[in-house]
């Protein structure tokens, strides 16, 4: 009987595209990876402030500053143009990194098993946090849970994961912080120009969406906003609208029976729209700035709130809840600390950019402050109380 030898062992074949070459090793990881954390790092501390700025902790509200009153502006611009500029810089990174998320044995040693587990989360917690974000950004929320509370607590999560991922690679990320190799001056010739171009190309891109989305916030480039959501110059009475009188339900305002209602810690009144515009009327120039990243400067008149305040026989300085004509929405109450009800540039609006509100942008009175979230920007406000 012919006895036939041992068939060799089949190779295993992996069922997912394998790379290799220069531009998928670790120095090249790091040089994106520098990148990417940096564009984190921003879009992360951007983030809590603005978190804290519109969910303030008991604790805080009170004491939140009114000024720069650019801040909130520039800290949410930031915020999003740094959100956006890491979709291509994560992308790349994931790709040079590739090989590597798919390696056997899945796990060495307590070390690897470390990495491994940061680098799951970390890339998990990285696409989740971003791609929500960019959808809010067109406030399309095709999910059942809140965003803000969600897209909060996962920062953090990112955050610690990218934190543990530092800590378990820093003897490589230490080696190849730099473009040359160890005990090189200059790169090899064969690395060179691929990982240059690659670089180069990855730049480009972040260039390229930033150009087409920051002038949403930072209007000298307004005209190169391609692809943000918003201009910051298409809207009613030349500013844009997020949320419309119909959307709120207030499609049929009328001031005939409109009352300003203020109730102060030793007396309450109520105005009337013609009472209002015969108080002393002041104007200034601020910007509102929306969560989603665009804003727009704009002339505003009324009159202030710690006029109001006074009136009712509050203390200066007093903290206030301001209610919205609207019946439902997550916003249609608001609160403001004392820094913001005793700045002079607060007010209750009447006027935008030399005209009566439209009802769009909160008809017959709305809020305007200095360093504050546009949602809480109360507009159609219908009653004022001291807290």
């Amino acid at each position: 009987m012919k006895i036939r030898p041992p068939r060799p062992p089949r190779p295993s074949v992996s069922p997912f595209p394998t790379f290799s070459g220069k531009l998928h090793d670790a120095r090249t990881a790091t040089a994106i990876g520098r990148w990417l954390g940096a564009a984190i790092t921003v879009c992360f501390i951007t983030g809590v402030i603005s978190h804290y700025l519109q969910h303030p902790p008991p604790w805080l509200a009170n004491e939140l500053p009114s000024r720069p009153y650019w801040g909130y502006r520039v800290t949410q611009g930031l915020h999003v143009a740094s959100g956006i500029a890491a979709i291509p810089l994560l992308t790349a990174k994931l790709w040079t990194v590739y090989p590597r998320l798919f390696v056997r044995p899945p796990l060495t040693s307590v070390r690897h098993a470390l990495e491994r587990l940061s680098v799951a989360v970390l890339v998990a917690a990285a696409v989740f946090e971003l791609f929500i974000g960019l959808l809010n950004t067109v406030q399309w929320y095709p999910w059942p849970f809140s965003f803000v509370p969600v897209h909060f607590a996962v920062a953090w999560l990112l955050v610690g994961a990218l934190v543990l991922h530092i800590a378990v690679k820093y003897p490589q990320i230490r080696a190849h912080w730099t473009l040359r190799s160890p005990g090189t001056l200059e790169l090899p010739a064969d690395e060179g120009p691929d990982r240059r171009s690659l670089l180069t190309g990855v730049a480009a891109a972040v260039g390229a969406v930033t150009l087409t989305t920051v002038g949403q916030s930072f209007t000298p480039l307004g005209r190169f906003d391609l692809l943000a959501p918003r201009h910051p110059d298409h809207g009613t009475q030349g500013l844009p609208v997020n949320r419309t009188a119909a959307a709120a339900g207030l499609a049929g305002v009328s001031t005939e029976h409109w009352r300003l209602t203020l109730h102060g810690e030793g007396s309450s009144y109520e105005l009337t729209l013609d009472d209002l515009k015969a108080m002393r009327q002041h104007t200034v120039t601020l910007p509102i700035a929306c969560v989603e990243g665009w804003s727009k400067s704009a002339r505003w008149t009324g009159v202030r709130v710690r006029d109001l305040l006074e009136r009712a026989g509050a203390r200066p300085g007093a903290a206030i809840r301001v209610v919205s004509l609207e019946r439902r929405g997550s916003y249609r109450v608001m609160e403001m600390g004392g820094d913001y009800t005793r700045d002079p540039l607060t007010l209750l609006a009447l006027r935008l950019n030399g005209q009566v509100l439209s009802l769009d942008h909160g008809f017959p009175a709305r809020i305007i402050a200095p360093n504050r979230p546009g949602v809480l920007q109360t507009k159609w406000v219908t009653r004022m109380e001291v807290i």
